[in-house]
């Protein structure tokens, strides 16, 4: 019987690892690789930036922000011209 190579090894023991993790509760990090207590925070402080920033501008400046970010949505749009979603 042939030794197993060290990549042979790796693998059963990360596999091992994996079961005895899942096998105690412990879990894996979800696929995206992102931690939810983080992804938690920050949709909370978008959630709140958001209405926050708005009411520190004047009326006014949201105009011209409003105006500026459709005039960059429909820069390539021709006139009569229908794009499909």
């Amino acid at each position: 019987m042939t030794q197993p190579t060290k990549l042979e090894q790796f693998e059963a023991n990360s596999v091992a690892f994996r079961i005895v993790q899942e096998a105690t509760g412990q879990g894996t990090p979800p696929a995206d690789g992102k931690d939810p207590a983080a992804v938690s925070l920050g949709r909370r402080g978008g959630l709140k930036g958001g209405p926050a920033r708005a009411s520190k501008l004047s009326k006014k400046r949201r105009a011209e922000i409003a105006k500026k970010a459709a005039q960059k949505r429909w820069k390539d749009h021709k006139k009569g011209e229908h794009k499909p979603t």
